[in-house]
């Protein structure tokens, strides 16, 4: 069967949203730029975009619905059905994988008890993998309501998700202090975060992301050698003494060693 109407927001709500609309498509020289931050506040409302906020939407652009829902459901970051108070992303892609954020996805499944995209019988927190958050040389990477926690192990993890709903405070290792998934989403369409040092706080890119911007500048980088993990690190050679990388040693071929010359192969085992 057909749904029913969206049921409107009552009016308060309605007349508040409607002024916070108006004023952030007021920023686009056309009205239609405004449906991004225009679902992040409507989620702001009710912690997800419904379909009462997408009817909202296009009322207030002139859309169908059809084209606002396409946008939602295109867009990971805004959820389609209540979630948590608390975002918990899990970095799953490649560099956070091998580093540690499969393990962390994993044991967080089975100690908080939900899959996927599934929210805790407590409503605090909503877990989900991420195909990348931005901060590879911080792998593996956690976020919360988009808020950094960096080099995270299986049980430093567990421990996050264990404070926050036990209602402790947690601190992101970069950037502002952390919220609720609501005010995270009102600061996401636009609008100032007037909580006090929040706008002042913030976390720069790790030294691997800055080598490039160095290299721009003209900054000539000593060359090092990357052992490999649990080796421990020798006094770097003298110059011309040992290569400093195997990619560019001359290495032993079929060619070039003379106990194993090139030439037709023959007979199996000859």
């Amino acid at each position: 069967m057909p749904k029913l109407p969206a049921p409107d927001y009552p009016a308060d709500v309605r007349a508040r949203l409607e002024a916070d609309g108006r004023e952030i498509i007021a920023r686009y020289p056309g009205s239609r730029s405004a449906l991004l931050p225009l679902l992040h506040l409507v989620q702001s409302e009710e912690g997800h975009v419904s379909r009462t906020g997408m009817q909202f939407c296009a009322e207030l652009l002139g859309l169908t619905t059809a084209e606002v829902t396409a946008v939602a459901t295109f867009y990971s970051m805004y959820r389609r059905k209540p979630s948590g108070d608390y975002q918990v992303g899990v970095c799953t892609n490649t560099l956070c994988a091998v580093m540690g954020g499969d393990a962390i996805f994993e044991e967080l499944k089975e100690h908080l008890g939900v899959g996927n995209n599934e929210t805790t019988e407590d409503g605090k927190v909503t877990l989900e993998h991420i195909e990348c958050n931005a901060a590879c040389d911080f792998a593996p990477v956690v976020m919360v309501n988009w808020e950094f926690f960096d080099n995270q192990t299986p049980e430093s993890a567990k421990k996050l998700v264990d404070d926050i709903r036990a209602g402790e405070q947690v601190v992101p290792t970069r950037g502002a202090p952390l919220c609720g998934y609501k005010e995270t989403a009102r600061i996401l369409a636009g609008f100032p975060d007037e909580r006090p040092g929040a706008v002042g706080a913030s976390g720069g890119a790790g030294p691997a992301s800055l080598i490039g911007l160095r290299l721009a500048k003209g900054e000539v980088l000593p060359a090092r050698v990357v052992h490999p993990r649990g080796e421990t690190p020798r006094e770097r050679p003298q110059p011309g003494s040992e290569h400093l990388s195997s990619h560019d040693a001359p290495q032993k071929t079929s060619a070039s060693d003379p106990e194993n010359p090139a030439g037709p192969v023959g007979e199996e085992g000859e």
